[in-house]
């Protein structure tokens, strides 16, 4: 019995091993692409609106698929479901690599994008399926090392491969690699009994996709939204439309394809809720900071990645830990102090979005914030989805996944909306005081003039240089100031995630007697392998 145990925890493991490298891999791949849209630009002779497709079309159809991804594995089984889903990957990677034009890039971006977006739902649902509960919180710790240090290191090799390699290969690296991760999987994963074939809720299919497709769409397009642009409202309008029809029919269809049933569990709820918060509160450094190193410490993509490598090795390390001291230690132990480290650092961070900042002090931040990030983001998942019964697992996982999808393009564009808004604010305001009356901004433009002039201007021109060079500065400094002030704001966001946070694991599954007047354990959503 000892040995079937062992044989089966080391099965779990291994399985664990295939859904990592999927998540690694597909998670990689939407980080890397970024880096190499201006070579893809240059090779195919396109603008930046034609090459954004390229980034667009993987979002929409991710949004497109991931609610699928419950129904399919009821009706497949969570094994053929992976490894379509990994082949697929695999082969819209190997076609993207070869793509001779932007329209062929976009067609196969979609191809890989379905494979892509089965990944990671389909790979929580094998986790939960395959360890005791008491080690999922382990295992989803180790899980989450690939979806946090793959957008760290994407940067780093994208800019390695671009500059000394072919662009091509951010696409072909992910052929082998897939190859392994299918042949492991036919070998390693256990096919679960499927279920018996359930009607498909094609209303349910139609209203999520138009809907999340046309949110997404619009939320891709971040702080440059053109509201006067028909399409625009027409679209959003459409969308919203599309997902109120899309609730009002799961909450009525006897076979849904997103269970929303799984909201009644008040804890999945409340860290569903946390999450989406948090999303947006670690957007301070995961958006706004490459963007500060990049666009005004002049940082290459490769420099920028290898400062954030050290925080995402150290979320890393955290996150199996974490997970695993969840059971030992609760859930708030863990979520409360980390989301307070988290905000302490992102404030610090704020800080230090100028000019003088040290390299190693603008690392040291990212490090401690991930600390926090590493202490709380696992146990806040983990806790949701322990109280999913386990037959709803596949539709809970494919659930929270699609909120996070949501989560995430909502929160790039307010963070660049705010962004944007505050640097038209704080621009505007500089250039209040630049006027006759103030006499340090006289002093400086004619100190900057006779400077010019020194150098062989004629004094209009040196003066028209000087009041050019003042509005560059001001320039600087109304953008620097409003992503210091975006991440100020992402500190108060974390606040209203740990007051959120507080309510967890407040209210305690009830437990049912059966005939015998025995107490069952409620059901934690964990199948153990066989």
């Amino acid at each position: 019995m000892g040995e079937s145990n062992k044989d089966s925890l080391m099965n779990s493991w291994l399985a664990l091993g295939v859904v990592v490298i999927g998540t690694f891999m597909s998670i990689l791949d939407s980080s890397i692409v970024n880096i190499a849209l201006p070579k893809m630009m240059s090779v195919f002779g396109v603008s930046l609106d034609d090459i954004k497709w390229v980034l667009t079309a993987y979002t929409l159809a991710l949004g497109a698929i991931i609610p699928l991804t419950g129904y399919l594995q009821e009706i497949l089984g969570a094994k053929r479901v992976y490894i379509f889903a990994l082949a697929m990957f695999t082969v819209g990677s190997m076609l993207c690599g070869v793509s001779w034009s932007n329209t062929s890039m976009i067609i196969f971006r979609v191809i890989q994008a379905i494979g892509g977006g089965m990944i990671m739902p389909v790979g929580m649902s094998i986790i939960y399926q395959v360890f005791p509960r008491e080690k999922v919180g382990l295992a989803l710790g180790f899980w989450g090392i690939a979806s946090m240090a793959a957008p760290a290191i994407g940067p780093t090799l994208g800019g390695y491969i671009i500059e000394k390699m072919d662009w091509r290969l951010i696409f072909n690296i992910n052929v082998p690699i897939g190859i392994i991760g299918v042949i492991l999987g036919t070998i390693v994963l256990k096919g679960a009994e499927r279920k018996p074939f359930k009607s498909f809720d094609i209303i349910g299919f139609i209203s999520s996709t138009v809907g999340l497709v046309s949110v997404l769409y619009v939320l891709g397009e971040g702080s440059s939204i053109d509201w006067s642009k028909l399409e625009n409202p027409i679209l959003m309008t459409l969308g919203c439309l599309s997902l109120v029809l899309f609730v009002a029919n799961e909450l009525t269809h006897p076979s849904p394809l997103l269970d929303l049933r799984v909201f009644k569990l008040f804890d999945f709820t409340i860290s569903q809720i946390v999450t989406s918060v948090l999303t947006l509160a670690m957007m301070g450094g995961i958006y706004v900071l490459p963007l500060f190193l990049q666009n005004v410490r002049a940082y290459t993509p490769m420099e920028t990645g290898l400062m954030m490598l050290p925080g995402a090795l150290v979320m890393g390390v955290l996150m199996p830990i974490s997970g695993n001291l969840m059971n030992k230690v609760g859930v708030k132990a863990l979520v409360i102090p980390g989301l307070l480290i988290l905000a302490g650092s992102s404030f610090e961070l704020a800080n230090a979005i100028n000019m003088n900042s040290s390299k190693e002090h603008i690392v040291l931040i990212n490090c401690i914030r991930s600390v926090g990030m590493g202490l709380s983001m696992m146990p806040i998942s983990t806790s949701g989805m322990n109280v999913v019964p386990a037959h709803l697992i596949s539709r809970a996982s494919a659930l929270s996944n699609t909120l996070r999808q949501i989560a995430s393009s909502v929160s790039v564009t307010l963070m660049s909306t705010l962004i944007q808004g505050r640097n038209d604010y704080n621009y505007a305001k500089l250039s209040e005081q630049i006027n006759v009356y103030n006499k340090t901004a006289i002093d400086t433009i004619s100190t900057l003039t006779k400077a010019y002039m020194g150098m062989g201007m004629q004094q209009s021109a040196a003066k028209a240089s000087a009041l050019s060079y003042i509005t560059r500065m001001i320039g600087s400094q109304a953008y620097l100031d409003a992503m210091a002030y975006a991440v100020t704001v992402t500190v108060v966001i974390v606040f209203v995630a740990i007051f959120l946070a507080s309510f967890m694991g407040v209210k305690k599954t009830p437990k049912k007697e059966n005939k015998e007047g025995e107490k069952n354990e409620p059901t934690g959503g964990v199948l153990v392998s066989e």
